[in-house]
């Protein structure tokens, strides 16, 4: 009697695991069942959760977009940066006198003239015995102008040395004898730019007629402090402000522009990262460099997707994305897209690993600043996962239960 009742309480027992197996097998593996048990332990929501939150009226507003060619072509072409050639070009710009730069006037004149009396005969003049004037310094006025013996005031600013030269020369023809003129900067205040940020020293350096370029400014502060991949040159002439990665400026020489007097080159160490969480390998903030990097490489960086939970069908980019680069201006339910302060709209993007087309597309599609990227379970993982909870509960009592008998 006693072998036929433990047989029929383990018959029964063996029916009543069979009997949950299959309804949550029925719920959790068909299109059905849209949530797990609320009781049931996650690492976030699975992928029909994700899908379907855009129809909820607490998160109205928001995007789901399944990532295609067409999409990640659209986004790669929103956060196409424009270069520095296209924004400033590439004219090189010759050295101008401005006020507060320092000329130093030298003035010959052949004999036998003198129109300056304490001129001295200059030795290298030979037998001609040419008389050279040395000017004392001066400094070009907040008129920009100049003030020459014999000639008066002379316009100094936005002139060249040697359009100044031939301005003085034209001036005295009149006066001294064969006149000839040498101008030069003795002490540049007008014609520099700035390099700061994260240099070895920030300094103000003179541009010369050479027409100093981009990276002359760099190495003369004495290179950038941070490596290079991490770095960023931000360019302010003007009101114009416009930035590009180090790695593109040396890997592109039209970007290595030219300099104009006033330019302001900034290095920034701006740390880009993105958030990886769910079923990969592992989950943590991960930082990529100033260049970039695609969505391929993201998932590699976070050790890929663990095969025993991950759903492939469950990949989400979390972004506060730019408006360009939207198809659509409005969410699932026609409501106007929720944007930020700064003029961003909140977007998840849905990628299907189980397409083997998408493994292309993914090594084009951009990963951005603050992205978060989410893997959701498998349903089978959450089917696993409340049958461990349910034997942890059942078998217990079950051995308790025989050991009482």
């Amino acid at each position: 009697m006693y072998v036929k009742t433990s047989h029929s309480r383990k018959y029964s027992l063996i029916r009543l695991i069979r009997l949950c197996f299959i309804q949550v097998s029925a719920c959790m593996l068909t299109v059905g069942c849209s949530t797990y048990p609320a009781w049931l332990p996650s690492a976030g929501p699975n992928a029909k959760q994700i899908v379907e939150a855009p129809k909820s009226a607490s998160v109205a507003g928001i995007q789901v977009i399944d990532v295609s060619d067409a999409v990640a072509r659209k986004v790669l072409a929103s956060q196409q940066r424009s270069l520095f050639s296209e924004t400033f070009g590439n004219t090189v710009v010759t050295g101008k006198v401005g006020a507060g730069d320092v000329l130093e006037i030298v003035i010959w004149e052949a004999p036998p003239a003198n129109l300056f009396g304490s001129a001295t005969v200059d030795p290298r003049s030979g037998a001609s015995g040419a008389r050279m004037t040395t000017l004392p310094e001066q400094m070009v006025n907040s008129a920009g102008t100049i003030s020459v013996p014999f000639v008066g005031a002379v316009k100094a600013a936005g002139q060249s040395p040697q359009e100044i030269e031939v301005a003085i020369t034209n001036a005295l023809k009149a006066k001294a004898h064969l006149p000839q003129v040498l101008v030069r900067v003795t002490r540049n205040a007008s014609s520099n730019v700035t390099v700061v940020g994260e240099v070895a020293a920030s300094l103000r350096m003179p541009l010369t007629s050479k027409g100093e370029r981009l990276l002359d400014a760099l190495a003369a502060a004495g290179g950038v402090r941070q490596p290079v991949g991490k770095t960023t040159l931000q360019i302010t002439r003007g009101n114009q402000v416009q930035s590009l990665p180090l790695d593109s400026i040396i890997q592109d020489p039209r970007q290595n522009i030219s300099l104009q007097a006033g330019d302001v080159i900034t290095a920034l160490n701006q740390p880009l990262s993105f958030t990886v969480l769910g079923a990969t390998g592992k989950n943590e903030e991960l930082n990529f460099e100033a260049q970039g990097i695609s969505l391929a490489q993201a998932l590699a960086r976070a050790g890929g997707l663990q095969e025993q939970r991950a759903d492939a069908q469950g990949l989400f980019i979390f972004r506060f994305e730019d408006p360009a680069a939207l198809l659509s201006k409005t969410d699932a339910l026609g409501n106007p897209l929720l944007a930020t302060p700064e003029g961003r709209v909140p977007v998840v993007y849905r990628v299907d690993l189980k397409d083997p087309a998408m493994f292309f597309v993914a090594q084009g599609f951009p990963i951005r600043n603050k992205d978060v990227l989410y893997v959701s379970n498998a349903p089978a993982a959450e089917l696993q996962k409340f049958l461990n909870i349910m034997s942890s509960i059942v078998f217990p009592i079950y051995n308790l239960r025989a050991l009482g008998n």
